[in-house]
């Protein structure tokens, strides 16, 4: 074919409305970036890693992992706010950062509704009330009256102020109507340390954290955080049950900068509704306690709303305050 009759029959395809001079490539055309504003090896991390390889497969394009943690998951999530809004910077995160930080930092660096557009909610991890197996109450029937009967006796551990453990506490006391002491840690570790060894009594952990110490017997599971049991846990009611409106959960969720194109969120939704719906991800996710969720973009920002104004009210109750 000539050049001259290879130029008419391009000309003629582009007056049919089939190409055109300034068509955009599909999304995504080059990797992505996948910021985790928390540390490597947290559930968060082992998460985002397991979806990210399976939306690689379905888009066609690396998902590249970064850890930025930092102030509470802060200093990740203020970067991605000011990233292009391209598409090719995603932010994985869990509700802790993004619901309870607006509330405990004076300046996280970061507006939750205003900076982001959400895509999807890809899960959800339960906290499980735990105590060291010599605590006198055997089930969460018991520690509920054993606590009101004995105000202000009894301490549990959490990750520090304003930690999701230290507000699922808080949460205990202003619904439960419980007088709980507060011992905060420099992290989770040392503070599930101190109650294997007995020295405090009770925490809150993350059904991931936990679950190994809860099968060996060095702890008690007495109730889960979430509405509903937990699959992992069939046994274990959830806290609401004996508790009326109690509910706290850490979901995991992905969000984009705002004003990112539509076409690009909607092919990350539909890719991760993919991801979600594959057994191997299934089988993952089961194996580390996570309940998978399927937000649409609505859906997580509602389901956003809803907890900024419990964890603002609840953080108001409990004074918690980081500069």
């Amino acid at each position: 074919m000539s050049f001259k009759t290879l130029a008419a029959a391009l000309a003629a395809v582009a007056g049919l409305g089939l190409i055109s001079p300034g068509a955009q490539a599909a999304y995504p055309d080059k990797p992505v970036t996948v910021v985790v504003p928390q540390a490597p090896g947290g559930t968060n991390d082992i998460v985002a890693r397991i979806v990210s390889e399976k939306l690689a497969q379905e888009l066609g394009q690396p998902f590249v992992v970064q850890n930025k943690p930092g102030a509470g998951g802060n200093i990740g999530t203020a970067q991605v706010a000011r990233e292009a809004a391209d598409g090719y910077t995603v932010l994985f995160t869990i509700s802790s950062a993004q619901a309870i930080n607006p509330a405990i930092y004076k300046d996280p660096g970061f507006d939750p509704v205003k900076d982001f557009a959400p895509v999807a909610a890809v899960g959800s991890v339960p906290n499980v009330l735990c105590v060291h197996p010599s605590f006198p109450a055997q089930s969460l029937k018991e520690f509920i009256a054993l606590v009101k009967a004995n105000p202000d006796k009894y301490q549990y551990a959490s990750a520090g102020n304003g930690t999701l453990n230290h507000l699922l506490g808080a949460m205990l006391d202003e619904k439960g109507g419980l007088k709980l002491q507060h011992i905060p840690y420099r992290g989770v570790a040392p503070g599930m340390t101190d109650v294997l060894g007995g020295q405090v009594p009770i925490i809150f952990a993350s059904l991931p954290s936990s679950i190994a110490n809860i099968q060996s017997g060095k702890l008690r599971a007495l109730g889960v955080s979430t509405r509903q049991r937990n699959p992992a846990l069939p046994d274990v009611p959830a806290i609401g049950e004996q508790i009326p409106g109690y509910a706290g959960e850490l979901w995991i969720a992905m969000y984009v900068p705002k004003n990112t194109p539509q076409a690009a969120v909607d092919a990350l939704y539909q890719a991760t509704q993919k991801a979600l719906a594959s057994d191997d991800i299934k089988k993952k996710f089961a194996e580390l306690g996570v309940e998978t969720l399927n937000d649409n973009p609505a859906q997580l920002a509602q389901r956003l709303d809803e907890d900024l104004k419990l964890w603002a009210d609840i953080v108001k109750s409990s004074g918690a305050q980081i500069n």
